[in-house]
């Protein structure tokens, strides 16, 4: 399964992410959509997974839950908004992983691109950064990457300067 990861679009979806993500199978939304209609551009362009954000509305609220739990190929997959990083676990997130015990944790809402191995609970955690433009980061970043049976492969990180609005 090819894969396209983004968060924290915050109203945004343009070209340059529409070709970065032409290939992939499915689309991944770690929450902050920013609008039922981005959400629905996304949805119309490839079949997508997403979780609302701190910042979305109700409209998004009862089309996208608050986390979602399923697989992809033989791998966990755990995806909620505000998660955090090992050592560092948004008490919800924390619970959440607790539980479930993913082999792949996703999450958004620190603007900044991060994959993390957790050693101690055998998971990787996964933060595409955010594909908006609100927000204090400078670039604009999304991710791509293969799930074959248990492994994640060719992971693709792509960066695009906040100024840039095609």
């Amino acid at each position: 399964m090819y894969i396209g990861l983004l968060s924290d679009t915050h109203g945004i979806f343009d070209e340059p992410f529409r070709q970065f993500f032409g290939p992939v199978d499915e689309i991944w939304h770690a929450g902050d959509f920013g609008s039922i209609a981005v959400a629905d551009a996304i949805s119309a362009f490839k079949p997508l997974k997403g979780v609302f954000g701190n910042c979305d509305g109700n409209d998004i609220r009862l089309d996208y839950p608050g986390y979602q739990l399923f697989m992809c190929e033989k791998m966990k997959v755990l995806m909620t908004h505000i998660g955090g990083y090992p050592g560092r676990y948004d008490p919800r997130a924390r619970a959440l992983i607790d539980e479930f015990r993913p082999d792949i944790f996703v999450c958004g809402h620190s603007h900044i691109l991060k994959v993390v191995n957790d050693r101690k609970r055998n998971m990787l955690v996964i933060n595409p950064g955010a594909a908006g433009l609100q927000g204090f980061h400078i670039v604009r970043t999304a991710l791509r990457f293969r799930i074959e049976n248990t492994e994640i492969k060719n992971m693709e990180v792509f960066e695009l300067p906040r100024t840039n609005m095609k």
